[in-house]
C-alpha cells in the first residue's frame, strides 16, 4: 500500500478531484518510468517544471517520434479527465537526457508529473511509483510493447509499486517482490491519490502458464530415418537440414520437432516472454508458455525479418523470437542468398548484436534452425521427371552457402513415402511413436547432458567447445575416432565439421544411455554430417 499525504483541496472540479489547487512554492514535479532497449530496461526519472513565460511545453530527454508526440496525447488526456492544462511555461526532461527513449510508454509518467507540478495530486505520491502506459486523448490507458523487461529493470532498481495499464497488468505479474496495479483510466489514478478513489487492483499473473502441443509426430506416416535424425537433433539441440522431394513429409517433420523438445523452465520462458514483449506479439491473456516458440517467416523475409531491424533502435527478428525454440525456413534455397547468411554469426554467438542510428541493441538468438530443401526448382516428385538441367540443378543447391552448410549438424534425405505405409497395406511400418513417446527420451537425454557439462554452464551438446571435446577425459579412445579422422584427412570434415560429428556422438550415446561414445556412435553421427545416411533407424 502506498501512502499518499492528506491532500484537502480548497477547490473541486465536477468530479471532486482538487484539481485548482497548489503548494506554495512547488513548481517541479519527478515521476519515474522505464526505458527499454533490446530486452534491458533503465529507470527513467521524468521531470516537470512550471514557470512564468509565454504558455508552451519543451520536451527533452532523446526522446523518438512518439515520445515527442505525447506532449499533445497527455494534454489531451489531462484535460478529457477532467483536469486543468497549467497555463505556464512547461519544461518536461526525462533523465537520463543521453539516453535514447522510444515508445509511448512514458505518457503516463509525463501526465502524473504535470498533474503533480500543478497541485491536481500529491507529489510525493507520485514519485514513489514507477508509471509504464500510453494514454488515449480521453484518458484511458492502453497496453504497450516491453513491459516484462521495464518491470524488471524496476525491480532490480528497488521499486516496489508499478502501474501499468490493466492489458499489461499479467505479464508486469510475472516479477516477484514487485507490487503490480493495472488501471484503465487516467481519471481512476487521480481520484485514488487523492484519496477520492478506490484503489487500483493489484495484478495477477495468468492462472496457468501455456504448455499445449498444437500437433503431434504419431501423423507423420513412415520416414524412420528422418524421425530419428529428428530425435537427435531434439536432444542435443543440433541443427537440421532435410532434402527430398515435395510432398515427402519434411514440412511435418519440422513443424513437429518444438513438440518433442523439454519444456521451457521458468527462467527460460521470462527470457522468451521479455523478447516478445518488446516485439508485441505477446499474447495478454497468457503471456508466460513454456512451448519452445516455433518461427517459420515465409520465403521472401528480408535481412532486417530474420536478424531485426528498423529505424532508430532495433526491433528484435524472427531469430530472437525464435530464442530457445526451433527456426524453421521452408524452401531454403528460395530466400535470398544474403537474408540466410546472415544467419551464420548468430549461430556460433546465439545473439545478435544490432547497430542502427539510435545506438547497438543486443538480442538473444539461442535457436535451433531447421532448413527443408527440395533437390531442384522444378519441384518434381521423382528425379526421372524432372525437367531441370544440371548446371540447374548445382545452381539451386548451390544458394544455400558452404559456410551456412558447415554449421548444420545433420544433413538428411528425406525419401518419398511408400504406398505400403501410406494406405497401410502388406509391409507397412505402422504407425510412428507420439510426441510424448520421443519426448521422454529427449528429456532424459538432455539431462544426461546437463549433468555433464554442468561444470562449464553448458545445457545441451551443441554447446560443448570443440576443446573440450577434444581433449581430456570427454575425448573418445582413438579406435573410436578412426572414421572420423579419416574424414578429416580426405577434406570431407572441417575442424568445425568434426568438433560437431563429437558433440552428436554424445548425442547418440545419451540416447542410448551409455557412459561414453562408441565407434558406431560416432560412425551415425558422421553419416548425419556427411549427408550419406537417412538414418540408422531405418
Amino acid at each position: 500500500m502506498v501512502a499518499t499525504p492528506d491532500w484537502p483541496p480548497t477547490a473541486r472540479n465536477s468530479r471532486g478531484y482538487g484539481i485548482e489547487q497548489r503548494l506554495a512554492g512547488v513548481s517541479i514535479a519527478r515521476a519515474q518510468s522505464v526505458a527499454v532497449s533490446g530486452v534491458d530496461g533503465q529507470l527513467v526519472e521524468i521531470e516537470v517544471d512550471l514557470s512564468s513565460g509565454l504558455p508552451g511545453t519543451t520536451l527533452t530527454g532523446l526522446g523518438d517520434k512518439a515520445v515527442s508526440e505525447a506532449r499533445d496525447r497527455v494534454r489531451a488526456a489531462i484535460t478529457n479527465s477532467g483536469a486543468s492544462w497549467p497555463n505556464q511555461r512547461i519544461t518536461i526532461a526525462l533523465l537520463p537526457a543521453d539516453l535514447p527513449k522510444v515508445g509511448s510508454r512514458f505518457d503516463l509518467g509525463i501526465a502524473m508529473a504535470v498533474l503533480a507540478a500543478n497541485g491536481a495530486v500529491p507529489p510525493a505520491a507520485v514519485a514513489g511509483i514507477v508509471w509504464m502506459g500510453e494514454l488515449g486523448l480521453d484518458g484511458r490507458l492502453r497496453p504497450v510493447r516491453g513491459v516484462l523487461p521495464a518491470a524488471v529493470a524496476a525491480h532490480r532498481s528497488g521499486a516496489r509499486v508499478i502501474v501499468v495499464p490493466a492489458e499489461n497488468g499479467p505479464e508486469a505479474a510475472l516479477i516477484d517482490g514487485i507490487e503490480v496495479l493495472a488501471a484503465s483510466t487516467l481519471s481512476e489514478l487521480m481520484a485514488w491519490l487523492c484519496g477520492k478513489g478506490d484503489r487500483p487492483p493489484r495484478a495477477e499473473p495468468s492462472e496457468a502458464p501455456t504448455t499445449g502441443r498444437a500437433v503431434d509426430l504419431s501423423d507423420v506416416v513412415g520416414q524412420a530415418g528422418a524421425r530419428r535424425a529428428l530425435e537427435i537433433a531434439a536432444a542435443g539441440a543440433h541443427h537440421l537440414l532435410l532434402q527430398g522431394s515435395p510432398g515427402a513429409g519434411k514440412t511435418m517433420l519440422a513443424e513437429r520437432l518444438p513438440g518433442v523438445l523439454p519444456l521451457l523452465d521458468r527462467a527460460a520462458a521470462l527470457e522468451v516472454t521479455a523478447i516478445h514483449s518488446v516485439a508485441g506479439t505477446l499474447a495478454r491473456d497468457a503471456p508466460l508458455s513454456l512451448v519452445p516458440p516455433f518461427q517459420a517467416p515465409h520465403h521472401t523475409a528480408s535481412v532486417a525479418a530474420l536478424v531485426g531491424g528498423g529505424a532508430g533502435l532495433a526491433r528484435p527478428g524472427a531469430i530472437s523470437l525464435a530464442h530457445r525454440g526451433v527456426l524453421f525456413l521452408d524452401e531454403a534455397p528460395e530466400y535470398r542468398p544474403a537474408a540466410v547468411d546472415a544467419l551464420r554469426q548468430p549461430l556460433e554467438s546465439g545473439r545478435v548484436v544490432l547497430h542502427r542510428s539510435g545506438g547497438a541493441v543486443t538480442y538473444p538468438a539461442r535457436f535451433q534452425l531447421v532448413m527443408a530443401a527440395n533437390p531442384c526448382g522444378c519441384g518434381s516428385p521423382t528425379g526421372r521427371d524432372c525437367a531441370c538441367t544440371p548446371m540447374a540443378r548445382r545452381r539451386y543447391q548451390q544458394r544455400l552457402s558452404g559456410p551456412l552448410l558447415d554449421r548444420i549438424d545433420l544433413h538428411v534425405t528425406v525419401h518419398p513415402v511408400p504406398r505400403a505405409d501410406l494406405l497401410g497395406g502388406p509391409g507397412a511400418s505402422g504407425v510412428g511413436e507420439s510426441s510424448d513417446v520421443v519426448s521422454a527420451r529427449v528429456l532424459l537425454a538432455r539431462q544426461a547432458a546437463s549433468a555433464r557439462w554442468s561444470e562449464h554452464g553448458w545445457d545441451t551438446n551443441s554447446l560443448a567447445t570443440g576443446s573440450v571435446l577434444r581433449s581430456g577425459r570427454w575425448r573418445p579412445p582413438r579406435e573410436a575416432l578412426r572414421l572420423a579422422e579419416q574424414a578429416l584427412d580426405r577434406g570431407v570434415l572441417s575442424a568445425r565439421g568434426f568438433d560437431r560429428v563429437l558433440r552428436m556422438a554424445w548425442t547418440v550415446c545419451d540416447l542410448a544411455g551409455r557412459s561414453a561414445p562408441g565407434a558406431g556412435d560416432i560412425a551415425e553421427a558422421l553419416s548425419y554430417r556427411t549427408g550419406t545416411s537417412t538414418g540408422w533407424a531405418a
